[in-house]
């Protein structure tokens, strides 16, 4: 077995609640997106958003699990992007700002998925699930879309 299924295998172990699974299709993109954000808004260090190179160590990591899931994290990371600049021009708070609280409310939503599921979150085993998250459900996509991921 590859280490990406094993990994989501694993994942998905405590993500069999519908509930839970309907909560983590909004909340982990969300999630995802304010993360971005949260590193987008930090001062830039020798004149380069910490963003990139932030972003290139997670596709680093996706491309040693599956490159196709890697690629698909292309496509991921330019939608956060855009999702970034557009919330700078229509939210009147700063995008750090607005990052956090859609964090917090995303978590509180995950928190709450998986009391209902009876199942602790599973980057308290392992952190390194905190990158599975998005991994699980792209991985969905593939399946629908006929792709191997």
């Amino acid at each position: 077995m590859r280490k990406v299924d094993a990994l989501l295998a694993e994942y998905g172990e405590s993500h069999q609640n519908e509930t839970n699974k309907k909560v983590h299709w909004i909340c982990v993109p969300v999630i995802f997106v304010c993360v971005m954000a949260l590193i987008y808004a930090i001062p830039p260090v020798a004149g380069v958003n910490l963003l990139w190179p932030v972003a290139i160590a997670a596709l680093a990591y996706y491309a040693m699990l599956s490159p196709p899931l890697a690629l698909g994290f292309v496509i991921v990371l330019i939608a956060g992007y855009l999702i970034i600049l557009l919330l700078e021009t229509v939210v009147p708070l700063p995008i750090w700002a607005t990052a956090l609280i859609l964090f917090v409310l995303a978590w509180v939503g995950q928190f709450w998925g998986h009391k209902v599921e009876g199942k602790k979150p599973s980057f308290f085993k392992d952190v390194q699930f905190l990158l599975i998250g998005p991994a699980w459900l792209l991985s969905f996509i593939y399946q629908r879309a006929g792709l191997n991921y």
